[in-house]
């Protein structure tokens, strides 16, 4: 059988590139040959992947709990994907970085409009029963998610609001003992670090500080401010920015707390979450008054940041 002009230049071609790095050709030819075709399942772990739920109790709505969270973790990585491409362009043209901050919103938009799926997807009764054999574990502990926070701002941002003025210049060591996110997680009787706030420490701690430090000059609001200073047009990067804004510091946030209201809520007294965390001070952003980009924002926009938001989900439940 003859060979066409086509597979001969591809073959000295690939000659060529195996030269290159002093290997042989051949030996990679008989690799191939001897080689199984791929399949779906194999090239992405499909059956690993299906394996990785493993309920503590015996409530079927479980299984819907825990793969819901690894997809959302799932979606987490994708984002710090993009994060990480967004830091180490070099150079960072103001296309790559708003069609990456783009990507992001999109994941977070699917992460939202899929919520759903925790709000009415299990029964009640179910849930308040499975839930207390996950202590002190809770969605609080996600690395990535405050990773990607990290990234997204000036570490000054995510600094509890009532202590940032006293902290912009401030370490980031300093700066990271008041993070918003560890008043959230106290006891709500004695205010003490909760269990699951110690653990989480001890886990990630060291690395959101490095990454806090080594993220000075690449998170996306310095990147931004840097592009805008050179004159860029960054009209399209900062309307993805503001939506980056709403959909993890509003919108994400919010169906969570729609999520706690609809499970936790109960007179005359709410139910703790699993980790014992003050999900009813935590979770409304209108309480946080957590901004990733708060100049693109104006005063009005700042002063009412989530109300409308909070009192629309609360008054339709």
């Amino acid at each position: 059988m003859s060979i066409s002009p086509e597979i001969e230049q591809k073959l000295a071609l690939l000659q060529e590139k195996y030269e290159a790095m002093g290997q042989d050709m051949s030996s990679y030819l008989d690799g191939l040959l001897h080689a199984d075709f791929l399949t779906y399942w194999d090239y992405i772990h499909l059956d690993t992947l299906l394996s990785l739920q493993s309920p503590k109790t015996p409530f079927p709505d479980e299984e819907i709990f825990i793969m819901y969270h690894q997809i959302t973790e799932l979606y987490f990585k994708l984002s710090l994907h993009e994060c990480k491409q967004i830091a180490d362009a070099q150079p960072l043209s103001v296309e790559f970085f708003t069609a990456r901050v783009q990507r992001i919103n999109r994941y977070f938009e699917a992460l939202t409009n899929s919520f759903e799926i925790m709000v009415d997807g299990m029964e009640k009764e179910q849930f308040l029963q499975f839930r207390m054999s996950l202590l002190p574990a809770s969605g609080f502990q996600s690395g990535q998610y405050r990773m990607i926070e990290i990234h997204a701002t000036d570490f000054i941002n995510l600094v509890a609001k009532d202590r940032r003025e006293g902290l912009r210049d401030a370490s980031i060591e300093e700066q990271f003992e008041y993070i918003y996110w560890k008043f959230g997680a106290t006891e709500l009787s004695t205010g003490k670090k909760t269990l699951t706030l110690k653990q989480f420490e001890k886990k990630y701690a060291k690395t959101f500080i490095e990454m806090g430090n080594g993220l000075t000059q690449t998170n996306f609001y310095h990147l931004y401010k840097q592009l805008a200073e050179s004159g860029a047009d960054t009209t399209l990067l900062k309307e993805q920015l503001r939506q980056l804004d709403i959909n993890v510091n509003v919108n994400w946030p919010l169906s969570h707390y729609k999520s706690a209201v609809r499970y936790l809520h109960r007179e005359p007294e709410e139910i703790k979450a699993t980790g014992g965390t003050n999900w009813q001070k935590y979770l409304p952003p209108r309480f946080q008054k957590r901004v990733f980009y708060p100049s693109l924002w104006s005063a009005e926009e700042l002063d009412n940041w989530g109300k409308g938001w909070v009192d629309k989900v609360v008054s339709g439940l």
